[in-house]
């Protein structure tokens, strides 16, 4: 396949003209990016130190403690593995153990004690980890590996055990890995491959094999951490560490859980910033999954909504299967950045092209009909009757002389095309040789990204073997779903990485004049009533409808007459929610007796209930409008997240509903409206104008800096509905259900 090329993405911010809440004017995210150790208003890092992980891939010094020699124990096969590593990497290896005095050839010492003083590396083949640490205090380790299992992964007691193990090892100054690791990271790649490689991260090491072997396809992997419970070093800390290392084009991840939610959305905008791509398979979809890799690895799985758009709003691209994942990092790894975004399929056979096209337009993937000129050209070497408008059939023949060449270089010139895919569902001999060399040759002279699916299920012949394989400018896969899902991911990748601007450099770092009036508000382990909840609203200058909250008949009918009738008259009190279901909410009133009468059945129907009330809320009725739900939730990774969707009853039943993790930015807040399955009724349907946008997304970002300012303060806000009106005349919300923590 490809050569790759990146660099630094430098951005500039932009001004919003989104007010960041009720009394504070201004863009909604002010403030440059700051030092490491830096936070933002709630207490959260902005930054996070990449660690030096270099002596523990290419260490000058290992111990291994528990080494062994004697033939059909666990320890001497490791030991032996270790010392080839070892000499692979030019370290210089110390074997420990109290009864040997060599292993396998090599000096060995009785007691850590006897190690030298500076201790790169630090293997712990013992069943408790716990002494050896304690005892590696006295010397200068860097890095110790744990590979001994019963720890969190095996429940409460076994995580207080591997508590007492990181504190040892922060006490020695030593970073661990593991415990419930394995021998991957010791791994002897090949040092015959070359241009850029793939890092790897997997919390199970067997699910790494697949990308491991891709060496045997000349493709390059250069390290290999797997993580195990993630003790001490996570997933996060090798992510940004890869994606500093020169050689690495793409990180694959196997994540059965994430530890720290905040550390791996740093790790993964370091790796945006770098314009490193993530490709990533996150067990945890379903409860089956979320219940078995807890079991496995001990660690939070996390609302898989919520992790996926974590991971899209950070640019990790999520795969489902261990095929795509090695099929799409490798492409990432190796490929230029596209010079265009359409694609040209070239096949012998019009239903394969068709099949192809078919599968990647509905993957949103562009195949634009190519220009006449250019299908008058292609008709020099292709008869009439075959369609070249793209997908291109050349009907075979031609392909087994000098038009085939013609053809594919004709496709790689037009401006439109970026990709051309030539799918091939099997050999046909001679004629899949010549085309398999035209392909190759074509890749070597052209910027483009040439790719080949190559059907056959055998995969031995010599075309595919030696020809594709063979190729550092070919990205040859063996199915149409592979290859599309790979195609998609690069696009959107660089798309992604081109205009990519951290959310992290431009979180408020200061509370705003809002949140103090928001936080007297509060009512620790309490469910505000509406009229609570909207008053939290209107600190953030969030807009309610005018309403009065009264205790009396005769005060509700003031109420109107200020207001203006049409009324909706309403219950408020603390632990109240769904008040339409109670019989609580009363629409459309419309004079004095009828709010007097109502005030009476509403607070009638509150005593029969048993509900506490703190009074009758008398509103304003806004009749006309789309309604829509934006709310917050805590997630148990990632903190407070913000989610926008279709209100009224529409949120439960179609569950139409995007989510963001703060901070994000008035385009992330766009974005999520796009993703919405209902958007459309904000456009204007069946003769309705269109609705105020604008307004919507204004109010989501008030609603995100709440929920970055109020922090663990507030456990929820629901805001629904929020009916958002004719375009120009802003965004209202109707009711509001407050839960503080």
């Amino acid at each position: 396949m490809l050569g790759s090329t990146r660099g630094t993405l430098t951005t500039t911010s932009r001004p919003s003209r989104v007010v960041a809440c009720g009394d504070s004017p201004g863009p909604v995210f002010p403030g440059p990016a700051g030092p490491a150790g830096d936070v933002d208003v709630s207490g959260r890092p902005l930054h996070r130190e990449v660690p030096d992980l270099d002596r523990l891939f290419r260490p000058g010094t290992v111990a291994v403690i528990g080494a062994s020699e004697a033939e059909g124990r666990p320890n001497a096969g490791i030991t032996r593995r270790l010392v080839a590593w070892a000499d692979h990497v030019g370290a210089a290896l110390h074997p420990v153990h109290p009864t040997r005095t060599t292993v396998y050839g090599l000096p060995c010492h009785p007691s850590v004690h006897d190690l030298p003083d500076e201790i790169d590396l630090a293997v712990l083949l013992v069943g408790d980890p716990l002494p050896v640490i304690e005892e590696l205090a006295d010397r200068t380790v860097r890095f110790a590996v744990a590979f001994a299992s019963g720890f969190a992964e095996t429940g409460p007691a076994g995580a207080q055990a591997q508590a007492r193990l990181v504190d040892a090892a922060q006490r020695a100054g030593i970073r661990l890995l593991g415990p419930n690791t394995n021998l991957n990271a010791f791994e002897q790649f090949r040092d015959d491959l070359t241009g850029p490689s793939i890092a790897l991260v997997t919390q199970s090491g067997h699910q790494g094999r697949p990308l491991f072997a891709l060496q045997e396809l000349g493709i390059r992997v250069s390290h290999w951490a797997p993580t195990g419970n993630e003790a001490d070093l996570e997933c996060s800390d090798f992510i940004s560490y890869f994606a500093d290392q020169p050689e690495v084009g793409a990180v694959a991840a196997y994540l059965e859980g994430i530890r720290d939610g905040r550390a791996f959305l740093l790790a993964a905008d370091h790796a945006a910033r770098r314009r490193v791509p993530v490709v990533a398979v996150k067990v945890g979809r379903t409860a089956t999954g979320s219940r078995t890799a807890a079991s496995h690895t001990g660690k939070l799985t996390g609302a898989d909504d919520v992790v996926d758009a974590a991971m899209r709003q950070f640019g990790v691209i999520r795969v489902d299967g261990l095929d795509e994942l090695q099929d799409t990092a490798a492409l990432l790894a190796r490929a230029r950045p596209p010079r265009a975004t359409g694609i040209a399929v070239y096949s012998i056979s019009g239903g394969t092209g068709a099949h192809f096209a078919d599968l990647a337009t509905a993957a949103g993937l562009d195949l634009p009909v190519l220009s006449r000129a250019k299908q008058a050209e292609l008709h020099q070497w292709i008869p009439d009757y075959l369609s070249v408008a793209n997908p291109v059939d050349c009907g075979g023949h031609p392909v087994g002389d000098h038009r085939g060449r013609k053809i594919i270089d004709a496709l790689l010139a037009d401006p439109s095309v970026g990709v051309l895919v030539c799918p091939v569902t099997g050999p046909f001999p001679p004629l899949s040789d010549r085309l398999a060399q035209d392909l190759v040759e074509a890749a070597e002279r052209t910027e483009k990204l040439v790719c080949v699916i190559w059907g056959s299920p055998a995969g031995t012949e010599d075309a595919y073997r030696t020809t594709l394989l063979g190729s550092s400018r070919v990205a040859t896969f063996r199915t149409f779903a592979n290859c599309i899902t790979a195609l998609r991911a690069y696009l959107g990748h660089h798309r992604f990485v081109s205009s990519y601007q951290s959310p992290f450099d431009h979180a408020p770092r200061t509370p705003s004049p809002s949140a103090g009036k928001a936080k007297a508000l509060l009512q620790p382990g309490e469910q505000l009533s509406e009229h609570a909840a909207k008053q939290l609203l209107r600190a953030y200058g969030i807009r309610v409808p005018r309403e009065h909250l009264v205790t009396s008949a005769a005060a509700a009918v003031r109420a109107a007459g200020q207001i203006g009738y049409p009324v909706v008259m309403k219950a408020s009190g603390p632990r109240l929610g769904h008040k339409s279901d109670l019989g609580l909410v009363r629409i459309g009133l419309t004079s004095a007796s009828q709010v007097r009468d109502t005030y009476r059945e509403l607070t009638d129907t509150a005593r029969y209930e048993g509900l506490v009330l703190d009074g009758i809320l008398v509103c304003q009725l806004v009749e006309r409008g789309v309604e829509m739900a934006v709310g917050i939730t805590h997630d148990a990774l990632f903190g407070p997240t913000v989610t926008v969707g279709l209100g009224g009853v529409l949120v439960e039943v179609l569950n139409d509903t995007a989510v963001r993790v703060p901070p994000f930015g008035e385009d992330h807040a766009r974005a999520m409206i796009g993703e919405l399955r209902g958007r459309a009724l904000l456009h204007g349907v069946r003769g309705a104008p269109p609705a105020d946008v604008d307004a919507l997304v204004e109010t989501v970002l008030r609603v995100q800096r709440l929920a970055l300012e109020l922090g663990d303060g507030l456990a929820e806000l629901d805001i629904n509905p929020l009916v958002v009106l004719e375009r120009g005349q802003g965004a209202v919300a109707l009711d509001a259900l407050a839960v503080c923590r």
